[in-house]
C-alpha cells in the first residue's frame, strides 16, 4: 500500500518554517514571491509536500527545520522603525532591535513608523495568525498626546464613537490624563487593530496626535524593559494567550 503524502497548504508551511505569519505568507504568494518546483505560484490554497516538492521565497529554497524551537519576543518598539522584515527605503528595521537572534522572529502585527511601543515578535507562525486572527480582539491601551486642549466634552464624543472610512469606532476605554492648552494626554484601550485606528479616530474628533504609545496588549505590559530592549515570554505567558484564546472562539460559537 503506497504511503499517504503529507499534504499541507502552502501557506501553513511556510509560516511553519518560521519566515512570517500565515496571513502574510499568502500576501507573499500573491505578490509573486513564491516558487514552487520551479514555478511562481499565485494561487491561495495550493497543497504541498514538503518532503517531496521544492519550495522558495524569492528565489531561497525552503526547509523545516525538525528541531526549531518556538520562541516568541516582547520588544519595545522606539519611534522610527518599521515592522516589516525588508524595506525598499532602507528605514530601520525593528529586527535591526534583535539581530542577534539565530531564531528567524518576526513582528506579529504592526506599529507604524511613529508609534512606539508594545509589539510581539515570534518564529511561531501558528501563534502569530491567531494572535492577528480578527475573531480574537484582545484589549491593546495607548497613551495618546495630542496638540490642544481635550475637553471633557470630546472625550464624551469619543466615547459614544466616532466614524470611519471603514465604519464605526468606539473605544472600550477612554480618559484624559492631562489637559492643557497646548497639549493633551489620554489613555485609550481598544479591542480592534484597523489600520491606523487610533490616529483616525483622534483626526475624526478634530485633533492631531504628536505621540502614540502602545503600553498593553491583553495582559502584558512593556514594565522593566526599556525602550529599544526586549524580553522572551515565558511559557506560561504563551499559555495563557491561548487560553484567552480558547475561551474567546468558545463564546463565538
Amino acid at each position: 500500500m503506497a504511503q499517504e503524502k503529507e499534504n499541507i497548504r502552502l501557506q501553513k508551511y511556510i509560516a511553519d518554517c518560521g519566515v512570517t505569519s500565515r496571513r502574510r505568507a499568502e500576501t507573499m504568494i500573491s505578490d509573486g514571491r513564491v516558487g514552487l518546483n520551479g514555478d511562481i505560484v499565485t494561487r491561495q490554497g495550493i497543497k504541498v509536500d514538503p518532503k517531496v516538492d521544492q519550495i522558495t521565497i524569492d528565489g531561497k529554497r525552503l526547509s523545516l527545520d525538525p528541531g526549531l524551537a518556538k520562541k516568541t519576543l516582547l520588544l519595545y518598539k522606539p519611534i522610527g522603525y518599521v515592522t516589516t522584515m525588508d524595506d525598499p527605503q532602507s528605514r530601520p528595521l525593528v529586527k535591526d532591535l534583535y539581530s542577534g537572534l539565530k531564531e528567524r522572529i518576526f513582528p506579529i502585527g504592526r506599529l507604524d513608523i511613529n508609534t512606539s511601543g508594545l509589539l510581539l515578535c515570534t518564529n511561531d507562525g501558528e501563534l502569530a495568525n491567531l494572535l492577528m486572527h480578527p475573531r480574537y480582539k484582545f484589549e491593546k491601551e495607548y497613551h495618546i498626546t495630542v496638540a490642544g486642549s481635550f475637553a471633557k466634552g470630546d472625550l464624551a464624543a469619543l466615547r459614544r464613537g466616532v466614524e470611519l472610512e471603514d465604519g464605526p469606532a468606539r473605544p472600550l476605554k477612554a480618559e484624559i490624563k492631562h489637559s492643557h492648552s497646548r497639549q493633551s494626554v489620554l489613555l485609550m484601550v481598544i479591542r480592534e487593530g484597523r489600520n491606523r485606528q487610533v490616529r483616525r479616530m483622534m483626526m475624526a474628533l478634530g485633533f492631531s496626535v504628536v505621540a502614540l504609545r502602545r503600553t498593553r496588549l491583553a495582559f502584558l505590559t512593556l514594565d522593566g524593559v526599556k525602550k529599544g530592549s526586549w524580553r522572551w515570554l515565558q511559557t506560561a505567558e504563551i499559555e495563557r494567550l491561548r487560553q484567552m484564546m480558547e475561551v474567546g472562539n468558545l463564546k463565538k460559537r
